[in-house]
């Protein structure tokens, strides 16, 4: 049986990617030799323009790993990142036709394999796309998971997740995902530095995120983080700041159950609050 696309949020728009090809549990092989010309140069021009805005914006983390992708010049092959990825952490990349499932999503962070979307977005979209790309899993996400501390951390995310899963509780670990994972902004010893995703794989939010004076910078507080809803179609209003991955591991080690409690009672707070 095949698996079923996901929406999440309101759109009228289908979900892209061909679920057809998923398994059971949302993976799927990446179907390399369907990639074109213009995919891979697509992938180079992203590349090139992202990883020429990273210093003095990015973490040094991320940039010290980012050469571990390999291949600038088109869209890598998994199982060569996997390669140098599972000597480093554990971890793998494993190909999704797209947006998948909770359950499905927290079980392969669970199992340290991080689900990477294996289409790349048009050259129409080539400054914002709505779902994350192939460009956006792999350049965001993947070079942090050679970091051993962030690579653990996503792990105990995944398996948090499958417990927020159980209590009712899915929406507000989201947004602790969203403000962290894809949003993050970490202190280090020159200022504040990016190292969510969804900040270091877009042409505008980088510099906005890092060095506007517009948008909140509160340090990270896991309830209020819990709190407070996001917007998925703009730059965030809010950022989170950690003093280091350490912290962001040791903040969220606790057990969240009297947390999801604690803010369950607790009105939300605006984007913007």
């Amino acid at each position: 049986m095949a698996a079923e696309p996901v929406v999440y949020g309101a759109s009228e728009r289908p979900p892209r990617g061909d679920y057809s090809r998923a398994r059971p549990d949302y993976t799927c092989p990446q179907d390399y030799d369907a990639y074109t010309a213009a995919d891979h140069d697509t992938y180079r021009r992203l590349y090139e323009r992202q990883a020429a805005m990273l210093p003095g914006l990015a973490c040094d983390e991320f940039i010290r790993a980012l050469p571990s992708l390999g291949v600038k010049d088109r869209i890598p092959r998994f199982d060569a990142v996997n390669e140098r990825l599972h000597r480093a952490t554990g971890w793998e990349i494993v190909a999704v036709p797209g947006l998948i499932p909770e359950v499905p999503f927290f079980t392969l962070l669970a199992n340290r394999k991080f689900p990477v979307t294996d289409w790349i977005r048009t050259p129409a979209e080539f400054d914002y796309i709505v779902e994350p790309d192939v460009f956006h899993d792999l350049f965001g996400h993947v070079p942090l998971l050679f970091n051993p501390v962030f690579a653990d951390h996503m792990q105990e995310y995944g398996k948090g997740g499958l417990k927020a899963h159980r209590l009712g509780a899915c929406e507000l670990l989201s947004r602790l995902y969203w403000y962290t994972i894809e949003f993050g902004l970490i202190r280090q010893h020159d200022g504040v530095r990016a190292y969510g995703a969804g900040i270091l794989s877009s042409g505008g939010e980088l510099q906005y995120a890092v060095r506007s004076p517009e948008p909140r910078r509160l340090p990270l507080d896991i309830e209020r983080v819990m709190r407070t809803r996001y917007k998925i179609d703009s730059y965030q209003q809010t950022y989170f700041v950690t003093e280091s991955f350490q912290e962001l591991f040791d903040k969220t080690a606790p057990d969240f159950t009297p947390i999801y409690e604690r803010v369950k009672s607790l009105p939300e707070l605006a984007a913007a609050a």
